[in-house]
């Protein structure tokens, strides 16, 4: 069995942004966006470089579940889902309970009205697995193993897909992608990426060193870095001292799911100068960790610079307050 399931076809484009590069302070040659986010499976995103390596596992170890955590908007929790439908395995998604909500199983969760990611892990078919006060990743990794165990107990056989499918084997999918943004953008100098659960700046460390990869808190866990560096040392078999990495923490705002105007502000210049839609999660901050780093001349002019565009768009459509601020932005033709 080889040592990746093939998901997607490689590589993934880079495209000019000369417009966003002048918006932002920097030369129209300067800006690059590696499309991570159109690698086609399941509305496409990085999450699918992390599963080619975690399903070919999880096929090798005779599996027939693939379980994972997140929440109800998570990109990669939609992509597991794609790519146990890809692969004939069947889903399991582990993801806290909305607040408020007294029952959230069986016929009382079907009937509530669904979108973004939520919506796309219905038509996958993936079951969700709802879990009371899980208030972080730890609380619903160990939900996840519950769930595993329970599956075991029915004669299921589950791989248990990580957080993020962050590991140091899914990470062998941004070691990857490291190599294509350098044949495609050899004198490359920074390349901008949101850092999550550690995984895709971990193998872009890998490929690129520490110098060279600058990423941007989302707020998805209280010390990406150091998951980041003990991931990236694991695929170079060299200590990554945490320190070392680039790491932006100016752009969580109030909290991980929580829009932040400067991150707003971003996917709208995004979006008008390039016509490239972003997430309010993931790419949007990381762009908007760009465009402060121009401001404050961490990225300068005449340094290429790629932003690694990772996905997430159906996100925007199931971020209640996302949708509200932006019809604030709609004009009228007089």
């Amino acid at each position: 069995m080889p040592e990746k399931c093939a998901l997607a076809v490689w590589p993934t484009p880079m495209e000019p942004a000369p417009r966003l590069a002048e918006a932002i302070g920097l030369r129209a040659g300067d800006l690059w966006i590696k499309r991570d986010d159109l690698t086609g499976l399941g509305g496409g995103g990085n999450k699918v470089r992390k599963l080619e390596w975690l399903v070919a596992d999880a096929l090798r170890h005779g599996a027939d579940t693939l379980v994972t955590s997140g929440g109800p908007q998570s990109n990669h929790a939609r992509l597991t889902a794609a790519a146990a439908a890809r692969v004939g395995l069947d889903a399991v998604l582990v993801m806290p309970a909305p607040a408020g909500s007294p029952s959230v199983s069986g016929k009382s969760a079907a009937a509530k009205p669904v979108a973004g990611n939520l919506l796309l892990d219905a038509l996958l078919g993936a079951r969700i697995a709802w879990v009371e006060e899980a208030s972080g990743p730890a609380e619903l990794t160990d939900a996840a193993r519950r769930t595993c165990a329970a599956l075991r107990e029915r004669g299921a056989r589950p791989y248990l897909v990580p957080f993020g499918g962050s590991s140091a084997l899914g990470a062998r999918g941004y070691l990857e992608a490291g190599a294509e943004i350098l044949a495609q953008q050899p004198d490359v100098r920074h390349v901008v990426t949101a850092l999550g659960s550690g995984a895709t700046m971990a193998g872009l460390v890998a490929a690129l060193g520490p110098g060279r990869v600058l990423g941007v808190d989302v707020g998805a866990l209280p010390d990406p870095g150091r998951t980041a560096a003990a991931m990236a040392g694991d695929l170079t078999g060299r200590a990554q001292p945490a320190e070392a990495l680039r790491i932006r923490a100016d752009q969580v705002g109030e909290a991980y799911a929580v829009l932040y105007q400067p991150v707003l502000d971003a996917i709208t210049a995004v979006a008008a100068a390039e016509g490239v839609l972003l997430d309010p999660v993931y790419t949007g901050r990381a762009a908007a960790g760009l465009i402060a780093a121009v401001r404050d001349g961490d990225i300068r002019p005449g340094e290429r610079t790629v932003l690694v565009h990772t996905g997430g768009l159906p996100g925007l459509f199931g971020h209640a307050d996302a949708s509200v601020r932006a019809g604030r932005l709609l004009r009228t033709q007089d």
